[in-house]
């Protein structure tokens, strides 16, 4: 069985993440500490909400070192894939600094509204650990109103007006914009994969 901490920081829906990793038989521990983190075989940052007050929390409790030195794999997820990168125009924050690249607002034209909340389509599936049994097409739940740039390290894109990174990766580090544990058979393949990796 696998252990994965879940990261707390005080901002997202840590229950329901804690549920999908448990229904795919991962031994998950919703955790703020340390050292517990760093002992994790795998590691998942979750978050809802703005990037300043995430990463303000995060550097209260002592945790941006931690973070920024796993080996192991580790996965942001919503507001934990903007985390990822090094710095967002939501409050012109600094970030872990883990991936290149700033994170922006989303600047979807009319009629489309943001923030960018529901389902939508995934894109341009690159073939990764983390992707396998993915396909073009696949449905993701999404809601966010600020967006990781396409690059080198975008695994899967997404459209809501302009195309933004819907998954990214670099080394042992992978990030999903939506929200995998409510997104219906692709994120638990997601899931599973990287219970696997």
């Amino acid at each position: 069985m696998s252990k994965v901490a879940v990261i707390e920081i005080g901002c997202a829906n840590t229950a329901s993440v804690l549920f999908a990793l448990e229904r795919l038989g991962a031994e998950a521990v919703l955790s703020s500490d340390a050292n517990e983190i760093a002992a994790a075989e795998r590691v998942v940052l979750p978050g809802v909400g703005a990037a300043g007050f995430a990463m303000s929390r995060i550097r209260e409790l002592g945790l941006y070192d931690t973070i920024r030195a796993l080996t192991q794999p580790l996965l942001g997820v919503c507001l934990g894939q903007q985390l990822l990168f090094d710095s967002s125009e939501e409050g012109d924050v600094d970030c872990l600094g883990l991936i290149p690249g700033k994170v922006v607002k989303m600047d979807a034209p009319k009629p489309l509204v943001v923030p960018h909340m529901g389902w939508n389509q995934l894109e341009a599936v690159a073939d990764d650990p983390l992707t396998a049994g993915l396909n073009a097409g696949d449905y993701a739940y999404f809601v966010h109103s600020f967006v990781c740039p396409v690059t080198e390290h975008t695994l899967v894109q997404s459209t809501y007006g302009h195309p933004f990174a819907a998954m990214v990766r670099k080394d042992n580090v992978w990030g999903c914009q939506f929200h995998p544990e409510r997104s219906s058979a692709a994120g638990a393949k997601i899931l599973e994969n990287f219970l696997r990796i």
